[in-house]
């Protein structure tokens, strides 16, 4: 039933072996080109264990040109930065650092997509460098080891793994554009459901909600925020909110993992709202219309014209 609304690696790159590091990164913030100590995670910090080169690992020096040997794509440069974060091997900033670029230039290469897309990027040489360095000195990928919940007795329940879908990817997911097929009224009753559910409180559900974020974005969702959505009532009532989209990220994998298949309100969503790519997530404005005509918004979150006489 509808309801009525309100009135720099700056050359161009030929996949050709590339110049010694010192001359083919950024200059790290501390002055000092990425060298031995940058390119070696185990010599970054020793507040964090990072799945670096081991004593056994063959020593691998900066002017060796095997280093600079670019085979990678940049969208599978962008998989192992992901992997090795996403695993533990270090912080975003601290790769950033590591490799001796910005924030910025980070996050415009890790948006990108496509094999070739970002491969002027200071970032995407920086990384290749990185990556073949430890490949060459055999150091392996680090693996994320599985996190289960504890109980107050400091015990392990388990009841996390129902719900961790850290091995599910989604279409769009790296460049936080995942499209949106369920309305914020959808969202907002698989939230409660899920809260209600034993074992799962509204801070440890935001931290997996936080998860869905890409790295590069660093948002972090809060009690606060996700109850100030949950207060809302409407189809498009919170679009804008992290909560929404973050939300259906989650429901989505978990829908995976559970083999369940898409509801017939699902369906109808992507027929109504796939041509827009998904559910808006911009804040939503007012309407110019008619003094006898009025707005109406259906459960799917469509608006119509009621249409009237004239001015």
């Amino acid at each position: 039933m509808a309801h009525l609304l309100p009135h720099n690696f700056l050359a161009p790159l030929n996949r050709e072996p590339l110049a010694p590091l010192s001359n083919a990164v950024n200059i790290t913030p501390s002055g000092t080109a990425l060298g031995k100590s940058a390119l070696n995670p185990k010599s970054t910090s020793t507040k964090r264990p990072y799945a670096a080169v081991d004593d056994s690992s063959e020593e691998i020096e900066d002017d060796d040109r095997r280093i600079y040997s670019v085979t990678d794509s940049c969208d599978q440069i962008r998989t192992k930065i992901n992997t090795f974060i996403n695993n533990g091997g270090m912080k975003v900033g601290e790769f950033q650092h590591a490799i001796g670029v910005t924030s910025s230039s980070y996050g415009n290469f890790m948006k990108k997509r496509g094999r070739d897309a970002g491969d002027q990027s200071s970032v995407y040489n920086a990384a290749n460098a990185f990556f073949r360095k430890r490949e060459l000195a055999g150091d392996k990928m680090p693996r994320k080891k599985a996190k289960k919940e504890t109980g107050a007795d400091g015990k392990e329940t388990g009841k996390n793994l129902d719900y961790d879908v850290s091995d599910i990817h989604l279409e769009g997911e790296d460049e936080g554009e995942v499209e949106i097929y369920d309305t914020c009224d959808d969202i907002r009753r698989k939230i409660a459901a899920h809260l209600r559910a034993p074992g799962i409180t509204q801070a440890g559900f935001c931290r997996a909600l936080s998860a869905q974020f890409p790295e590069f974005e660093g948002k972090k969702l809060s009690s606060a925020q996700l109850q100030a959505f949950q207060r809302k009532k409407g189809p498009l009532e919170g679009n804008s909110s992290g909560v929404l989209y973050a939300a259906y990220v989650f429901f989505e994998k978990l829908r995976i993992k559970q083999g369940k298949k898409k509801s017939k309100a699902r369906l109808e969503m992507e027929k109504l709202w796939g041509n827009e790519g998904g559910v808006s997530r911009e804040l939503q404005r007012g309407y110019l219309v008619r003094r006898s005509e009025e707005v109406a918004q259906d459960r799917y979150g469509k608006v119509t014209i009621v249409r009237g006489g004239d001015w």
